[in-house]
């Protein structure tokens, strides 16, 4: 019997791993996601992901929208702890918002998406190529 709950609890284990690395989020379409606030560990941010048409204003850090082809897309927060805010591909038409900073963003074709920080879109990346931005604190 034990040797079945160690074998059941290892294939969670493994699917739990292969979720984690595979970056497909759990759920589709508009969500709202992010980290609860006050808890620590690199800041209480928070990520809002719609389809639809945002307004960034000067104040909101970061704005992302998926201009191109659907794209992966890594956003931490830069600090010591480095905590991932967003990790996973991203579709056509998505816009994320993110009200902290500093931010490190990091896409795997840059020239699909359209990076706005603190109300100032940023030069287009080459299609294709790998792009980065960082989000400074705003003093």
């Amino acid at each position: 019997m034990a040797v079945v709950a160690a074998l059941a609890l290892l294939v969670v284990g493994v699917m739990a791993l292969i979720d984690a690395i595979s970056g497909e989020p759990d759920q589709r379409g508009p969500v709202t996601s992010g980290t609860p606030s006050g808890g620590g560990g690199g800041g209480g941010g928070e990520a809002t992901r719609t389809s639809g048409a945002a307004s960034p204003t000067s104040t909101v850090p970061l704005v992302i929208r998926v201009t191109g082809q659907p794209t992966t897309v890594v956003v931490r927060v830069a600090d010591a702890q480095g905590k991932v805010l967003t990790n996973g591909q991203l579709d056509t038409g998505d816009i994320l918002q993110y009200d902290e900073a500093p931010l490190q963003v990091v896409a795997a074709n840059g020239g699909s998406l359209q990076v706005t920080i603190y109300g100032e879109e940023q030069p287009r990346k080459p299609n294709g190529q790998r792009g980065q931005w960082f989000v400074r604190e705003r003093s």
